[in-house]
């Protein structure tokens, strides 16, 4: 186990250094903005996505079956975190009409897309799931644990 969290880690150190090496650029009148934007997204996860992603769990917990719980779980966290930093491009904040290349992309459309791919995954992975749980064991699994 302590070798995946070293994997896992490695990517998130690399992004944080990234995301330090962007703080540099900033200038000294936006640093509101981003201390603003910063603060935001930590009250609104505490807040807002926690409580809602545990009520659901426990919910979740009493009516799925057991195959099921852990990916409705990753699926609530995935995609209430996609919600909450895609917000402010689709609602259209920061777009003015004079500069129209400030929000460009179809990000609506990215959303809906980055939803699908986080419901495909986890139904996948609850099929999977569901299949391994009731499969019936071999003689040379008998008296296993999972």
């Amino acid at each position: 186990m302590t070798a995946w969290r070293l994997v896992l880690a490695i990517p998130g150190v690399a992004a944080l250094a990234y995301a330090a090496t962007l703080l540099r650029d900033v200038p000294a009148d936006a640093w509101g903005s981003v201390l603003t934007w910063l603060a935001g997204g930590v009250l609104l996860h505490d807040a807002v996505l926690a409580p809602i992603v545990v009520g659901l769990g426990v919910a979740a917990s009493r009516w799925l079956p057991v195959p099921w719980r852990s990916p409705a779980v990753v699926a609530l966290v995935c995609w209430g975190s996609l919600t909450l930093a895609a917000i402010p491009v689709l609602y259209g904040g920061g777009a003015r009409p004079d500069n129209p290349t400030l929000l460009d992309r179809p990000y609506v459309a990215s959303w809906w897309l980055g939803s699908a791919t986080v419901v495909v995954l986890v139904v996948s992975v609850g099929w999977w799931r569901r299949l391994r749980w009731t499969r019936p064991e071999s003689p040379s699994r008998a008296g296993r644990t999972r």
